[in-house]
């Protein structure tokens, strides 16, 4: 309920009920995240973690375990230089058939995940973990999409490759950029495919478990 309690202390201070949402910090680079954390209203700043993802092996976890472990790793990162303070750690996965699926390495990568997981359903899992070292805080959650996608022509595949937007995106793709085009429809949550569950993040806010 520590959060629970923050959140309402946020909203209560100086008998202002329109106060902003408790303030946190973001331990990510992504623009996603932050732009979706800042649509919301939500008062935060960023902090980058630094966790080598490589060293979490995807033979070692299911695909939503992996973004919930990844997530309480970087929040747990930027949480040891900020003991006194709320962080945010979030990571998205993707599932095709059973391969997880990160950032692609590299353009050719980049194409051979774009034609797995347009070629039939798949699910994006993002984990969201908060973590504050002073009282001990952690709460790790994931949230899981189903994509549906269109078949791609190989004009849209070669298109998409050269424009370089699937650089830095779990599954090679942002639904934030190539929207209809490229989805005909979703199962879940869309700002949990575009990197952040918000949805999931309110929930925890108002009563984590």
């Amino acid at each position: 309920m520590l959060l629970r309690a923050q959140y309402m202390m946020a909203h209560t201070a100086n008998g202002m009920s329109e106060s902003k949402p408790p303030q946190f910090i973001l331990a990510s680079a992504s623009p996603r995240r932050r732009d979706l954390l800042t649509r919301a209203g939500y008062v935060f700043e960023v902090v980058i973690a630094d966790v080598d993802e490589s060293a979490f092996s995807e033979e070692d976890y299911s695909a939503s375990r992996l973004a919930e472990v990844l997530a309480l790793a970087k929040a747990r990162s930027v949480a040891a230089r900020y003991p006194d303070r709320l962080v945010l750690g979030a990571d998205t996965v993707v599932d095709s058939q059973g391969e997880i699926i990160g950032k692609p390495a590299d353009a050719a990568d980049a194409e051979r995940i774009t034609r797995k997981l347009f070629g039939s359903p798949h699910r994006v899992i993002t984990g969201v973990a908060f973590v504050r070292m002073r009282d001990g805080l952690e709460i790790v959650r994931s949230d899981v999409t189903t994509v549906f996608p269109r078949p791609l022509t190989e004009q849209q595949i070669a298109q998409h490759i050269a424009g370089g937007g699937w650089q830095g995106k779990a599954g090679a793709y942002g639904i934030q950029d190539t929207g209809d085009a490229f989805v005909d429809r979703l199962d879940g949550s869309l700002t949990n495919v575009m990197g952040l569950p918000m949805e999931l993040l309110q929930r925890l806010l108002d009563d984590p478990l």
